[in-house]
Formats: structure tokens, sequence, C-alpha cells
């Protein structure tokens, strides 16, 4: 329409830069790195007697006939040859365009895969564009591109080919960085990848092609190195309170604890505590194993800041790990005569008014609780230090509006989610990291075990034995209602039918439906040992620290993610009895779902089954919702750990040495969007 108004790339209509926008396809920048998914080889005619069975050919054929069928639907079948013979071209769900198109005589070059049909070979829904005979043929690959509904690929190539024309495709990497790591230059990659050669040999084009995205990839990584970098170093710009250490508190609780810490909680400590003194926030990430110990490694940094005059907060995402924390913390506190308040959504209103005016008027110099810390009406008068577990599990909003209720304190983020050293140098590289990884002694190993539904029976008589024998059991189910897609055992369910089997035993139940204050008391049941079985949802994945829990039951555990089933296997062998993990698990099984439970059964070291993850689900179980905090990547492979600690040096190198080059190519590559990067 030529009144249409003109707003996207290239000069595109406001509808056209729609599409393009669902893609991030702003401009040209954009739009020459939207790579391709694949290639089709359009270079060469493949006569219809050669045509094999699903590989994709093209044809150039004359139309000999077509009809409308309507049975058994509407399609249009058309019969075409050339000089080898004839096919059957079948198009379901046609357009009049498309029946125009096909009309008796007209010439047409085909792209698709051959099948057998019902009377002899076909092509069904070909890709199909008229051509006039003799007409010479393209001299590249055909890219085929990510796209959206609406945009063709046809419209994607033109925008793309423009845009390589027109874009500033000059190399922001020096030379001698290029050199030293074999870089192809950029604009000849983005070229060869976007238009490659047919002349090339299948060698020749795996050697090229792979240089040109492993450029592709290098740059990626190295910008979002330089981003990440560059967040650190502002926020160490930053002033913060400087909490030096005295021991006044620190000592004591040492000195006053049953154990000694393990040389990897000494060391974690000690990293944390250098930090605290220093006058520019810290930022780490105190990573480890389940039951490693971290949240005695929160306490000693939350008594430094209170040992300074600064109150401390500890966020945990669920109202069970919140309140195990803040019932760990006021057992180690209290006798340090130190306040530990509680806030959380189930609180009473009074309650609540009570706790908050004990935060805001200083008396309270430890808080701990949920999302609840974050809403209005929570004040802290010094906040030096905020805690932040299972990081992974809030988003950047929610990290920043606890770091907010201070100015400009410390943040320590704690996660039992181990983190791959690729993932740890990439997403977290704007993070200093401590790790524990070192299990504290007394810890037994869990032994796993696979077992088949149909066992079940076997599986109820060993919970019946280890809680005859004093021990205590976990029985975990994935879903707390009945899906008929699914078929999985709801807790509710389960928890009725052990009842009837077991009736002998103290049975519990806890699932994510029950009100706080519900959950609590079967939990502190629990706690007591006045609950032999527990029956519940994965609400208990993390936090729940029962020493006597010795086997747990895990339903349905082909359901799971390996992050899940680690977590939740870590919930025993906290005590001294050997202590066993039965994941239960239907078939038949998918194959990712037997690789999942093969991985589990065959590791207990969290970061290697993190790698295995890394591995079979990409990086998004790790990050979580720090997705919306970090540039993601869209080509780079974690797996290549030398090229992305390459990248980390390089970035290192620009902004000490070449801070323009660094940021142009931030500039290509980030065009904006480095404001995300703020928790």
């Amino acid at each position: 329409m030529s009144g249409e108004r003109k707003s996207g790339p290239g000069g595109a209509s406001s509808q056209l830069a729609a599409k393009l926008a669902k893609l991030g396809l702003k401009g040209d920048a954009d739009l020459v790195l939207h790579l391709p998914l694949r290639y089709e080889d359009e270079t060469r005619i493949t006569p219809i007697a050669d045509a094999l069975p699903g590989m994709p050919v093209q044809l150039e054929v004359e139309v000999q006939s077509a009809e409308t069928a309507f049975r058994p639907r509407r399609q249009l079948l058309c019969r075409v040859r050339d000089d080898s013979g004839m096919l059957l071209v079948r198009l379901i769900n046609f357009y009049p365009s498309q029946q125009k198109q096909f009309a008796s005589g007209a010439r047409l070059r085909l792209f698709g895969e051959v099948r057998d049909g019902y009377f002899g070979p076909e092509l069904v829904h070909p890709r199909a564009h008229s051509v006039l005979a003799g007409e010479a043929l393209p001299q590249a690959l055909t890219p085929v591109y990510p796209t959206t509904a609406g945009l063709s690929q046809t419209t994607l190539r033109r925008l793309i080919g423009q845009a390589l024309s027109r874009a500033d495709l000059a190399d922001t990497l020096p030379q001698a960085l290029r050199a030293r790591l074999a870089l192809a230059p950029f604009a000849d990659s983005l070229r060869l990848l976007h238009q490659p050669p047919a002349s090339l040999t299948g060698e020749e084009f795996a050697a090229v092609n792979g240089q040109a995205w492993r450029r592709i990839r290098f740059d990626e990584l190295l910008a979002q190195q330089l981003s990440l970098r560059r967040a650190y170093a502002a926020r160490r710009a930053r002033g913060a309170p400087a909490l030096a250490a005295t021991g006044r508190l620190t000592g004591r609780l040492l000195a006053e604890l049953p154990f000694r810490l393990t040389d990897a909680q000494q060391r974690c400590w000690n990293e944390i505590g250098a930090d605290l003194g220093r006058p520019h926030p810290m930022q780490r990430l105190l990573q480890g194993d389940v039951g490693s110990g971290k949240t005695v490694v929160a306490a000693l940094a939350l008594l430094q800041a209170v040992e300074n005059g600064w109150q401390g907060a500890l966020m945990a995402p669920t109202e069970i790990l919140a309140e195990q924390h803040w019932q760990k913390l006021r057992q180690w506190l209290s006798p340090l005569g130190i306040e530990v308040a509680w806030l959380s959504g189930s609180l009473r209103r009074a309650q609540k008014s009570a706790m908050q005016a004990a935060v805001k008027e200083g008396r309270a110099m430890i808080v701990v609780g949920t999302h609840a810390l974050i809403e209005a009406g929570v004040d802290f008068p010094r906040l030096g230090l905020a805690v932040i577990d299972e990081q992974h599990r809030f988003g950047v909003h929610q990290r920043l509006a606890l770091r907010q209720k201070g100015i400009s304190p410390h943040q320590l983020m704690m996660t039992a989610t181990p983190i791959p050293r690729t993932l740890a140098m990439s997403y977290y590289a704007d993070l200093d990291v401590s790790v524990v990884d070192e299990l504290p002694p007394g810890r037994t190993p869990v032994l796993t075990k696979l077992v088949a539904e149909a066992r079940r029976e076997e599986v109820v008589a060993r919970v019946r034995a280890a809680c005859a024998a004093g021990r205590q059991a976990y029985w975990v189910c994935p879903l707390i209602e009945e899906s008929e897609t699914l078929q999985l055992k709801t807790a509710l369910e389960t928890f009725e039918r052990l009842s009837v089997e077991l009736p002998e035993l103290a049975i519990g139940l806890v699932h994510g439906r029950l009100k706080a204050g519900e959950k609590s008391l079967v939990m502190a049941a629990f706690v007591a040992g006045e609950i032999q079985l527990l029956v519940a949802t994965t609400v208990i994945e993390v936090g729940v620290d029962v020493a006597n829990a010795s086997l747990m039951v895990i339903e349905h555990a082909e359901r799971f993610g390996l992050s899940q089933l680690h977590q939740l296997r870590g919930r025993v062998g906290r005590g001294v009895a050997e202590s066993a993990c039965i994941l239960l698990y239907a078939g038949p099984l998918s194959e990712a779902a037997r690789q999942r439970l093969r991985v589990i059964f065959e590791n207990s070291d969290g970061f290697e089954i993190a790698k295995a993850d890394l591995v079979l689900r990409g990086p998004g179980e790790f990050i979580g919702a720090r997705q919306s905090g970090a540039p993601l990547l869209r080509y780079a492979d974690l797996e290549d750990e030398d090229l992305v600690a390459a990248a980390r040096a390089a970035a290192e190198q620009l902004l000490s040495e070449d801070a323009p080059a660094a940021a142009t190519h931030l500039a290509r590559w980030l065009a904006g969007r480095e404001e995300l990067l703020k928790a």
C-alpha cells in the first residue's frame, strides 16, 4: 500500500517491522547477525528418475495437468514431468495463487523431499517458483533462517542481503588478537555464512563453515564477557559500608558451634569476610553442593555486618526454606543476644507489624524471610548485607528490590545447584565466586537405586522396615492433582494409599497448596519425629534438614530434571545412618529420561551432575530467572571451554588496553541491551 508508514530496517513497512521486531531485528546490525539454521542446495537440478525418497532435491518440471480432489479432503493434485519421468505433486490447503501457479504447461522449479505415495513417488507441498527455460541456477547455497508467522524466507533473504551491502562490517578486534587466536575476518565469516559458495566440496565447506562459526561464537562470547566485566567494574566503583572483621561476634559463634568449619567453609568465609571489609559493594556467589554447609558461612557474614552496627537480611524463595533458615539462625544467634526477625506472607497482620517495627527501629539486626522482605512497609535504617538463597529462583527485579532497601549494601547470593566451570565463566562473569567443595565429616553417602513401578510393593516394604528401625522417610510425588495426560500419581492419592498400606505408621502430607501454618505444623512434627513418613511434593526440594530421615522414594522419577533429583536426594544422608534414595520410574522411558536417570544413578558429585545437565538441557536450568538479567547466547556453545576462556581473557585485555575497540564490539552485539545487567 503506497501510503503505508515506513519504520523498519531498510525502510520496511510498519507491519513488516512488527514481524521483524518479534525476532529482535530492528536494523541492519541485527539483520546481518541473524544467521541461518541450515542450507538448501538449489544450485543443481536432479532428474525425477534420480530423486531418492527422503532426500531434499530440486526438480525442474513442466506441469502436465492439475485437478482438485475432495477426498479424503480438498487438495490439488498435479502431474509434472521432465525428460526422465513423471511425478505427482500434492498440495493440501492450497491457495488460489498456487492453483494458478500450477496451471497446465507452466515451467516450475520445485524443492522438497520425494516420498512413496499410493500412486508412486510424489512431492507434498514443495517450495515452488516459476522459471523460464534455460534460466540460470543460483551460485550459492540457499540459507534457511529462523523466522516467525507471516515472514517468508524470501523476504528475510532479501532484507539480509540488502543489510550486508549497507552495514559496517569492519573488524572490531585488533589484528594481533585475531592472529593469536587464529580467528577468521569478521566480514568474510558473515558473508560465507549468509552466502556460502556452492563450488566448495563437502570437506572444504565443513572447514570454512567451521572457521566462520568459530569467529561468530567467539565474538558473541566476547561481547557477553565485556558487558559483564564492565558491570562488575561499575559496581566496584560505587561506595559501600566497609564492614571490617572484628571477631567480636563471629569469634563467639565459631567457638560455640558444635562442629568445626571444613577447610572449604573456612576458605569461603575468609573470601567473603575480606570482601565485606572493602569500601565497595561485594557481589559474590557462594555455591556448594547439597549439605555442604553454606548456611553457617552466611550466618558469619551476617554477624560481621552486625559487628559493625549494620543490619543483615536473608531472603529465600519458599516459606519452608526461609523458616528453616530462621530457626537455624535463631538457634545459633540468640545466645549471642541478637534478635532475628521473621517475615513471611503467612504472618498475621499484628505479627507482621511487630516484626516490621523491630526491623525499622533497629532492634532486629537480622531479618529472615520470603518475598515479604521486599514489600512496602519493610524499612531498614542501616542495611549492610543482603543474602539471597537459591538466587536463580528470583528475578532481576526481586534481587534489585532487596538491595534497594539499603544504600549500596553488600550482596551475597547462594545456590545449591553446582555451576559448571564454563557457565561460571560466562553467565556469572560479573560475580566473584566462592565454592564450598567439601562435605562436612560424618555425612554418609546416599545409595541410589532405580526401581520399576511394577516393584512398588517391595518399595513399600522397604519404607516399613526403615520406619520400624526408628528411621524416617520421604515419599515424593510430582503433582497434587490428577493429570490424565501424564498419568501421574498425586500426593493426595499416594497419601491415602500409603495410609492403607502402612496403617502402623504416622504419615504426614505436605504440598504447595497447604496454608503456611498447616505446612509449618506438619514439618515441625516431622522434625520432632512425630511423623515417620512424609508424603510431599517438591516443596521439600530445598531447606529440609532432618538427620533421622534415611530413606527417600521419588515417584515418577523419570519426570524430574537432574537438578531436582539431586536436590531431593540431598534431603537424606544428613545423619550417621546408611541412607538410600529410590527412584521409582514408569516405563516406557524416553531416551532423555533414560539418560537423566543413568546420570543420577552413576553420580553423587553435584558438579558432575551439573555438567551432564548442561549438556542435556542447556544453561536455562542453571541461570533460571537470571536470564532476564544477562544477555543470552544465541550461537556460542558453552561446551567449548577453551573458547569461553579465550573470550574471558580477551575481554580483560580489551578493557584495559583498547577501550574504544571494546565499546565498538559491544555496540555491534548488544545494541543497548546492557541495561539488563543490574543484578
